[in-house]
């Protein structure tokens, strides 16, 4: 069932999460598992002029909220419709970038890999306390940014646990 949140410009204004948290509560509640993977979208209602040029992403407001939600739920990517961009929208929000017309967004190399690897680490982490495999799931989130994880570093961090 896939979940749409509508987040009018009064939410993001005031850093308002609470309607968000009260979705991803109940998500919980109903236990994180498989079926609730990947199910999570947000439909962003900021107003903006016809004459501004930027993308939601680059709208300091919008990326702020967003950096809000993220410091409660760390580990929201397993929640968020990957197939339908929300990810790679996610980080944008996240991960500086440039957007360009024609190639789309490009994040700063360096600050991605940064994300990527800490969302790896938390996701891992909140993954095994939910009983989840996780290691396939991280590699193919890993390899929508474009990196390669082998089964070596997941032997790695599964030794520090």
């Amino acid at each position: 069932m896939a979940i749409k949140i509508t987040l009018p410009a009064e939410w993001i204004d005031k850093l308002q999460i609470s309607p968000v948290q009260k979705v991803i509560e109940q998500l919980l509640a109903e236990g994180a598992h498989a079926s609730s993977e990947q199910q999570l979208s947000f439909q962003i209602d900021y107003p903006r002029s016809p004459e501004d040029p930027r993308e939601l992403s680059e709208i300091p407001e919008v990326r702020l909220w967003f950096i809000r939600l993220d410091t409660v739920y760390p580990w929201l990517p397993f929640l968020l419709d990957w197939r339908s961009g929300e990810l790679a929208r996610y980080a944008a929000m996240l991960v500086p970038h440039e957007f360009h017309r024609t190639e789309g967004i490009q994040y700063n190399p360096e600050a991605l890999e940064i994300f990527v690897m800490a969302k790896i680490f938390v996701l891992r982490d909140w993954m095994a306390r939910q009983g989840i495999e996780s290691q396939s799931r991280l590699k193919s989130m890993a390899q929508m940014f474009g990196y390669e994880l082998d089964d070596d570093f997941f032997e790695l961090i599964a030794t520090q646990s």
